[in-house]
């Protein structure tokens, strides 16, 4: 039987503990695994017998949270990392090396901008779009191009990526297409099912839903990797289509020693049980408040479900009638966006996104402090913006604090 996302999330890949019978799972708190004689162990180690030796390599409660998110995200696999940060930087070491090139959209997240500064270090560029189109990626495209790398939703920009016709241009090169799912999940869209090839989530924001503790995950599908094309995936050609998982497995997650904690990946998948409730919830959160605010003056109101707003057909179409938890707001100067996040009385001003609670930020001031003119402006980052992430407070409270804190700023 063919169940629908909610029911999946709980069942899914998810059953209970056949030894105790526990239905949530269990915290294996440990560094190191036993085998009973030598020969396991050897056998073990060369992958000829399942099990696990060190919580670096693999550990069991890190495997259940990775067969739910490919469950849900409908991979051939998943690996999790210790931060979101983590599981981009991994997932694209694991192909690109000095001479190569990524062909990325110019609106990504102020973190992901950063490290791709940094991989000019080791020889690696990035080209990025002027726009979030199919014809600006295929204008950066060159033989030296390894991947093509967008988010579903651009944060803070809120551009939207349109999956299916990127994959097409990504495999008419030969080319995988790597989307960042974070802002949307897999509740409102699962980009492998729209032809992406591999997905990336910094769990910390709406997977876990309670801000309580940081990770990422890399879920991968059925792209033909190919040791010519990509000869860092040589040794491990033998795998077929998982071969870019088991390196990164291997060589990325155990070699860099950036592993999910067992503690934290046991308290993201408690969070993950309610991802369903709290996205639609979230998500009419911010029609409603985005719909609210744009009736007060002197504010420009950015979000993707606004029937004028130049994302909101795509959106519409591929996000299945949602447009996600995230808007901002332009307020006409710095001061004024200072002075409407400090008259908000239930929005904390936080640098996290996809929490329960609604959580505003000045990003100009913050997360793109360090990054360039051109980066920001890319990015659609200007002093007077505020983002908002938007929780699952009662609806008509959230409504009220934002117009007094309008009214005041």
């Amino acid at each position: 039987m063919s169940y629908r996302f909610a029911t999946r999330l709980l069942h899914e890949a998810f059953p209970p503990d056949k030894a105790t019978g526990a239905t949530t799972s269990s915290i294996c708190q440990t560094a190191a695994y036993a085998q009973e004689t030598a020969e396991d162990m050897a056998k073990v180690f060369a992958g000829k017998k399942s099990g696990f030796v060190y919580t670096r390599v693999g550990n069991p409660t890190l495997a259940t949270f990775e067969r739910r998110l490919a469950a849900l995200e409908e991979g051939i696999g998943a690996l999790s990392f210790a931060s979101g940060m983590a599981a981009v930087s991994m997932s694209i070491m694991n192909i690109v090396g000095a001479g190569d090139e990524i062909a990325a959209s110019g609106s990504l997240f102020g973190g992901t901008s950063s490290l791709f500064r940094e991989l000019a270090t080791y020889g690696i560029r990035v080209r990025y779009t002027e726009e979030n189109s199919p014809d600006a990626f295929a204008a950066c495209l060159t033989e030296k191009t390894k991947l093509i790398y967008t988010e579903t939703i651009g944060n803070p920009k809120l551009d939207v990526a349109d999956i299916g016709a990127l994959a097409e241009l990504a495999h008419a090169h030969g080319l995988p297409l790597f989307v960042d799912n974070t802002v949307t999940t897999p509740y409102l869209v699962r980009p492998l099912a729209l032809g992406a090839d591999v997905v990336i989530h910094s769990t910390s924001k709406a997977i876990n839903g309670n801000g309580n503790s940081v990770g990422g995950i890399v879920v991968v599908g059925k792209f033909p990797w190919n040791a010519e094309k990509f000869p860092k995936l040589a040794e491990f050609s033998a795998f077929g289509p998982m071969s870019y998982l088991a390196r990164l497995s291997a060589r990325m997650r155990a070699d860099f020693g950036s592993a999910l904690s067992p503690f934290n990946a046991y308290l993201t998948g408690i969070g993950l049980d309610t991802l369903a409730l709290r996205m639609e919830r979230a998500c009419e959160n911010a029609m409603a408040l985005a719909s609210y605010c744009r009736t007060k003056e002197s504010v420009k109101v950015n979000y993707p479900g606004l029937p004028d707003s130049p994302e909101h057909e795509l959106a519409r179409r591929q996000f299945a009638g949602h447009y996600g938890t995230m808007l901002t707001l332009s307020l006409g100067s710095q001061e004024r966006a200072f002075r409407f996040i400090n008259h908000l009385s239930l929005a904390l001003n936080v640098s996290n996104i996809g929490d329960a609670r609604t959580l505003v930020i000045h990003p100009w001031s913050t997360i793109f402090l360090h990054a360039s003119e051109e980066e920001k402006a890319r990015a659609g980052v200007t002093d007077d913006l505020v983002r908002v992430s938007v929780g699952i407070e009662d609806k008509d409270d959230l409504l009220n604090d934002f117009g007094n804190a309008l009214d005041k700023a």
